[in-house]
């Protein structure tokens, strides 16, 4: 339950405290005096969004805190699951900065506004006005029956199955796209491959042919180079080879009376061995080149065709073209290989359907049970409020297709007289009815989640006379075992209260704040009998006013 509420620099509050009582507790005041702030300063601990209008003062913190006792609610689990400090005492923060930063804490460890958001629908059910047009809304009469049903395991099995079973679904889809357009793409992936595979291609033979070609382009120029460096070398006019042997042979001659000689002699030695294996080489060299225009416009052609297909493939090397041979390759296999894929998806997901399928009549199943409970239940209340006559019915339609919350279509039926049949909720019912029969949904649900902390705005909406006084006992019921907090226009309702609170506003240094005061006895007298009479109390209206607090 909500313990305590601490609120600064938010909207009209400069700074503001309150204590609430563990049962019952009213809340009035004037229209326009602010109660719906206090309701937006919550609703900001429950993890939804504020932006800077919300501070008073632009340039200072705004601070909103609220204190619940945990201990009877199973609540560990979630501490655990996030990694907090569990206490009995929680304490729920969070903070708005001048710049527009945000921050939530939960036990003074921060959290995420998804995380506070979670922890705060455990803690506090806030009914506000327009949630009585919820009433029509076929989510809201789906989650109604869930909750009821005690189907929140069940839904979580379908909605992981379903999610599963979209997401083959989608990558079967997904596949048999890829296999039409691999099919219409295979003849040109094969024409492709086929023109780079008679190519025959290897990775170094452009750069080879291209030496080549340049050799084969000078081949004249070659030749005559080589010819004459050997004649330069072994001629009959003059040999370099022969003076190199003369001048070995020559300095042998003196090696033993010149000790250097024969160092001299050795290296002349080595020399002509190796200019005479130039000379050789060269020789054999000289004979193989020769002008071939035959080869020419062989290795042309192949040169032409590599080009060639670089250029189709805007690549640069053979050794690119290769890489996209291989890639066809591989396009080709796969084209011809998904419908192997394609069976092993429409497998698994018929396995998926049929497991689908018994997980949707589970939950249906689960949630048909509660139909009655629902209708006996909210009847029960209605007659208490002075429906005698109301009828409620759970009309079911099981769908053929899956939808995200299974294949139920449900729709909740609504008849406040004898003479007519239930129809659609919004067709039907008028405000009071309407309130009346959200407030005993809200008992079902109380009943169903067990939150510690209920908040009714203005649930009494459209409601006077003897049904306020039958509404305001019904909640006074509640109160018995569920924290609730009522804001109310209705005297008969306010006094039920355990404790009376009024919203106020006023006026100091020329600016409009907004405050809540706890009143005591005497001061929630004159407050119900304001409420009765109006501002100018009289001995009538204040006896009113007594009259309520006994009854």
């Amino acid at each position: 339950m909500l313990s305590r509420l601490s609120i600064s620099n938010y909207a009209l509050i400069n700074k503001l405290q309150v204590n609430f009582h563990a049962n019952l507790n009213t809340m009035t005041g004037e229209t326009g005096a602010g109660k719906s702030i206090i309701l937006g300063a919550l609703s900001l601990i429950l993890g939804n969004r504020a932006d800077l209008s919300v501070l008073k003062e632009k340039d200072k913190k705004c601070i909103v805190e609220g204190q619940f006792e945990v201990s009877n609610y199973p609540l560990k689990r979630f501490f655990e699951t996030n990694d907090l400090d569990y206490d009995t005492s929680t304490i729920l923060r969070r903070e708005i900065t001048p710049s527009g930063k945000s921050r939530a804490f939960i036990n003074d460890t921060p959290v995420n506004l998804k995380v506070m958001r979670e922890l705060g629908l455990q803690l506090i059910d806030i009914h506000s006005q327009h949630q009585n047009l919820e009433l029509s809304n076929q989510k809201f009469q789906l989650n109604l029956v869930d909750s009821v049903a005690g189907a929140s395991d069940a839904l979580t099995k379908y909605k992981a199955q379903f999610s599963a079973y979209k997401s083959t679904k989608k990558e079967l889809q997904q596949l048999q796209e890829n296999a039409e357009q691999a099919q219409a793409d295979l003849d040109y992936y094969q024409f492709q491959f086929t023109q780079l595979e008679e190519a025959r291609l290897e990775e170094t033979e452009q750069e080879d042919l291209e030496a080549e070609l340049e050799q084969l382009n000078h081949a004249e120029e070659i030749k005559t180079a080589l010819t004459e460096t050997v004649a330069l070398l072994d001629n009959e006019t003059f040999s370099v080879l022969q003076g190199v042997k003369d001048g070995h042979r020559t300095l042998k001659k003196v090696t033993g009376y010149l000790k250097d000689a024969e160092s001299f002699a050795e290296r002349l030695e080595s020399a002509a061995i190796e200019l005479s294996d130039i000379h050789q080489e060269l020789e054999m060299l000289a004979e193989r080149v020769e002008f071939n225009p035959s080869r020419i416009e062989e290795v042309n052609d192949r040169l032409n065709l590599l080009y060639s297909l670089q250029q189709k493939h805007h690549v640069a090397t053979v050794a690119e073209l290769i890489v996209l041979r291989n890639e066809f390759d591989q396009k080709i296999n796969k084209a011809v290989g998904y419908d192997d894929e394609i069976e092993t998806l429409k497998n698994k997901l018929e396995d998926q359907k049929a497991e689908l399928e018994k997980l949707a009549e589970s939950l249906s199943n689960t949630r048909q049970k509660a139909f009655k409970k629902i209708e006996g239940s909210v009847v029960g209340d209605l007659n208490q409020l002075g429906m005698t006559k109301a009828k409620l019915q759970v009309v079911h339609n099981y769908l053929e297709d899956f939808q995200p919350d299974g294949k139920d279509e449900i729709a909740i039926l609504f008849s406040a007289n004898p003479d007519s049949e239930p129809d659609e909720i919004s067709k039907i019912a008028s405000g009071g009815e309407m309130s009346r029969l959200m407030l005993a949904i809200k008992n079902l649900l109380r009943n169903s989640k067990a939150l510690p902390t209920i908040v009714f705005d203005e649930i009494d909406t459209g409601v006077s006379g003897e049904i306020a006084l039958k509404m305001g006992a019904i909640i006074k019921s509640f109160s018995a075992n569920t924290q609730i907090i009522n804001i109310t226009h209705l005297p008969q309702i306010a006094a039920k209260g355990d404790t009376h609170f009024r919203v106020y506003k006023f006026e100091e240094k020329g600016k409009t704040f907004t405050s809540i005061k706890a009143l005591d006895a005497t001061e929630r007298v004159e407050e119900l009998a304001k409420m009765v009479g109006g501002e100018n109390l009289t001995e009538t209206t204040i006896k009113a006013a007594e009259e309520l607090l006994r009854i």
